[in-house]
């Protein structure tokens, strides 16, 4: 069912209503929570609706009142009015697009600083904070799992939480290398440099995927926390590290409170890492995923952000860009990520 089914969606809602209302709907809570997220999308996905009828119903009211009146100093207010309806017609197109098994979930996101020390570790940043701000816009809740900063500059690495609806259908498409090219702010001589960083994006997995690692397929590690937390964490051995030893992935998790609360995280995090490469590799099963998948695998980058020796942002699969470089490094990301979902691949 595609979000302008606007008839199936309050069916499907009255439906989903009267289930969560059951008397004995919370004997089986997984269920229970489930029904309960589903109607809040539905409820979401008519409002959204709505919002948009009513956009165009103020957009008519405004061209009668400017036709009637002969007034031309309306059409700035049109113009916008219809701007608005415009964008929302195409956001909620996109959505449509969105059919993915995992697309509706949570997203974990992981950046990696390439080679080129400051620089590279300066654009990592630079990113972190891009889609910082692009998951505010969305109003996506943003938790930091693990990071590595630098002493000097910038960070080596950082993985984030990213919760919300679509959140990973949404950013799925921005996996890849991301490519600087500028004058570096560590050059004195003023020399244009060009930095990569890369970006993984997993779907989380949650309550309703079966998954099933075998414990002797794992090693855990514990060490001192090293980032922000307080002098808790800086006091006990409470962060965790997990590698999977049939393919050698590993991941970090410091930013809880326990040595219990990272374990937690990071297993949830190596097995959304585990289904991603599974859908990837076209496995049946985990068994058959075996290889080192521990290190980047750069090849060539998916979109360039140039500050000099002009300013573009440029996709390198959709040929979609932009001249405003800060609008785009202050989250505006959403004309890429459109273009490229609407890309047939």
């Amino acid at each position: 069912m595609t979000p302008f089914d606007l008839a199936g969606l309050i069916t499907q809602l009255q439906t989903v209503t009267e289930q969560a209302e059951a008397p004995d709907v919370w004997a089986d809570q997984d269920k229970a929570k489930g029904l309960l997220k589903e109607k809040k999308s539905l409820e979401d996905a008519i409002e959204e609706y709505r919002s948009i009828e009513l956009l165009l119903d103020d957009l008519e009211v405004l061209i009668e009142l400017a036709e009637e009146a002969e007034d031309a100093s309306m059409i700035d207010e049109i113009k916008e009015t219809a701007g608005e309806f415009k964008e929302n017609v195409e956001g909620l197109r996109t959505k449509t697009l969105l059919s993915g098994e995992y697309d509706r979930h949570n997203a974990i996101i992981s950046l990696h600083a390439g080679s080129g020390g400051k620089d590279a570790q300066d654009w990592a940043e630079m990113l972190l904070r891009m889609y910082t701000r692009w998951c505010e816009s969305k109003k996506y809740k943003v938790q930091v799992l693990d990071m590595l900063s630098d002493t000097e500059a910038g960070i080596k690495s950082a993985t984030l939480r990213v919760e919300g609806e679509y959140a990973y259908g949404y950013l799925k498409n921005e996996k890849g290398v991301h490519r600087i090219v500028r004058i570096s702010p560590f050059d004195a001589s003023g020399k244009r440099h060009t930095s990569f960083s890369s970006l993984d994006v997993m779907p989380e997995i949650d309550d309703t995927v079966s998954i099933e690692i075998d414990p002797e397929d794992i090693r855990v590690d514990t060490f001192r926390s090293s980032g922000a937390g307080g002098q808790h964490v800086n006091k006990t051995d409470s962060a965790i590290r997990i590698t999977h030893l049939p393919t050698n992935i590993v991941v970090t998790c410091q930013n809880e409170r326990s040595q219990h609360q990272n374990k937690e995280v990071a297993m949830r995090v190596l097995m959304s890492r585990l289904v991603e490469l599974k859908e990837q590799e076209h496995k049946e099963n985990l068994k058959e995923l075996k290889g080192d998948y521990s290190q980047i695998t750069w090849g060539s980058q998916i979109r360039s952000y140039v500050f000099h020796p002009y300013s573009m942002v440029k996709d390198h699969r959709t040929g979609a860009e932009v001249g405003n470089v800060q609008a785009v490094m202050d989250g505006k990301l959403d004309y890429f990520i459109n273009e490229k979902l609407k890309q047939k691949d």
